[in-house]
C-alpha cells in the first residue's frame, strides 16, 4: 500500500502520462473504487460494473489530477460523481421505461375503448330505420359528405342533415339508456 505523499506522488506520475504508475495507482486502489461504489449504488452487480467503469475512464480522468488536493480525495469526487451520473442514467432510465409502458398502456387501452365504442356504434346504428341507417353509414362510415351521401341517397342534403339529428338523438337515448357517455 502506498503511503498518502507516495500515492500523490505516483497520481503525479500517472497524470503526466506514466503508464506504470497509473497500473500501480488502479492495482493499489481497485479495492478501494469497489468498496465506495458498491456503498454509493447498493451493491452487485452495479458496484462491480460502476468500479470497472469508473477504472477505465481513470486513464482519461487522471489527466485533470493537478496535486491540489490528495490523491484520495481526488478519487473519492470521480468515484461519486460516476455513481451519481449512473444513479441519473439509471433513474432516467427507469422513468423512460416507465413512461414508454404508461403510454403503451394507454395506447391499448385507448385502442380497446375506441374498439369497444365502435362496436357499440355499429351494433346500434344497425338497429336504426333503414334510412337512418343508410345516411350514418354512407356519412360516419364511408365519411361522404352530406352533398355526397344527398346523391347517392337521392335526396336533399337537407334531409341528410335531418336524418343525422335524429341519428344522434337515437345514439344518445341507446347510450342514456345503457348508462353511457352520451
Amino acid at each position: 500500500m502506498l503511503d498518502q505523499t507516495d500515492d500523490d506522488s505516483v497520481a503525479l506520475d500517472a497524470a503526466r502520462g506514466d503508464r506504470a504508475a497509473f497500473a500501480r495507482l488502479v492495482t493499489t486502489h481497485y479495492e478501494r473504487i469497489h468498496a465506495l461504489a458498491w456503498r454509493f449504488t447498493g451493491g452487485p452487480p452495479d458496484s462491480e460494473d460502476l468500479a470497472q467503469d469508473i477504472c477505465v475512464s481513470l486513464g482519461n480522468k487522471i489527466r485533470s489530477y493537478r496535486g491540489e488536493s490528495r490523491f484520495t480525495t481526488w478519487l473519492y469526487k470521480v468515484v461519486l460523481n460516476a455513481a451519481r451520473d449512473r444513479v441519473r442514467r439509471d433513474g432516467a432510465r427507469a422513468r423512460t421505461a416507465a413512461a414508454f409502458g404508461e403510454l403503451d398502456e394507454l395506447r391499448r387501452d385507448e385502442s380497446r375503448e375506441q374498439a369497444k365504442s365502435a362496436d357499440w356504434l355499429r351494433s346500434e346504428i344497425a338497429q336504426l330505420k333503414s334510412e337512418l341507417r343508410e345516411t350514418a353509414v354512407l356519412v360516419l362510415d364511408e365519411g361522404m359528405s352530406h352533398a355526397q351521401a344527398a346523391e347517392v341517397l337521392e335526396i336533399k342534403e337537407t334531409t341528410v342533415s335531418w336524418r343525422l339529428m335524429k341519428v344522434r338523438e337515437a345514439l344518445s337515448v341507446r347510450a342514456k339508456e345503457e348508462g353511457l357517455r352520451a
